[in-house]
């Protein structure tokens, strides 16, 4: 049990975790079923940094407080949703082009747009949460953010043939995926009520679309694609509940 935990952990964040021995597919494959718990922690230790920081200006508090969730991360989703972009815009509608674009380490114009502009939705979203002690609208982002990662893995089809993100697909436990993330939304639900559910709802949306054009221009998902929807829908989280607020 603890093993898949801290394959999760090493993998999802650049906290120091030490593994004796090369897990097997199958634990790694396991290691989805806590991907929403990683997302518990990074999002606990964002709080907890943001309630230290509760005396610094709010505009100042959230600039730390998006620098932390990037250095803790490492930018891993940061570097999908760039490779995303760049493949997206200069694949031109074409599969191949676009595939092998994302395969290409170098950030052009658009990733790097991409990554500014998040950054960007972030910051504003955060300091006008911030202002009204909205803290649970930020542990839930970075919580449904992980917790799409093996939803995405399980209802769509992964094009590469090597790799982590195909030993993840081929090795999740199904029914244990579907009872971690039901178990996962209802607590979300029962922590947030009314205000969850809209939370809820634009996650699915925003889901739903992404899926799309994924399947529409490569035919399933990659490691990028994943993490671009990780950084989207934690935006999207982010200014659902904003707009909720309102």
């Amino acid at each position: 049990m603890i093993q898949p935990f801290l394959v999760a952990l090493q993998f999802l964040t650049q906290l120091p975790v030490r593994i004796d021995a090369q897990p097997s597919k199958k634990i790694i494959g396991r290691s989805l079923l806590y991907y929403p718990l990683v997302g518990l922690i990074i999002g606990a230790l964002l709080v907890g940094l943001g309630w230290l920081l509760s005396s610094a200006p709010v505009l100042i508090t959230a600039a730390l407080l998006v620098t932390a969730w990037v250095v803790l991360t490492g930018g891993l989703h940061l570097d999908g949703l760039a490779d995303c972009a760049d493949a997206w815009i200069g694949g031109m509608g074409d599969s191949e082009k676009t595939m092998a674009i994302m395969k290409d380490p170098a950030c052009g114009p658009a990733g790097v747009i991409a990554i500014l502009l998040i950054i960007l939705l972030k910051l504003t979203a955060l300091h006008t949460l911030l202002m009204t002690d909205d803290w649970i609208a930020l542990l839930v982002a970075v919580v449904i953010g992980r917790t799409l990662l093996p939803v995405l893995l399980l209802t769509t089809p992964y094009v590469r043939s090597n790799g982590l993100g195909y030993i993840l697909s081929a090795y999740q436990p199904k029914r244990l995926t579907i009872i971690v993330v039901a178990a996962t939304v209802v607590a979300i639900l029962l922590v947030t009520r009314l205000y969850g559910i809209w939370l809820i709802i634009s996650t699915v949306i925003l889901f739903l679309v992404l899926r799309y054009l994924m399947l529409h221009r490569i035919g399933g998902t990659t490691g990028d694609t994943a993490g671009a929807v990780v950084e989207v829908t934690e935006t999207t989280v982010l200014l659902t509940a904003v707009l909720v607020r309102m």
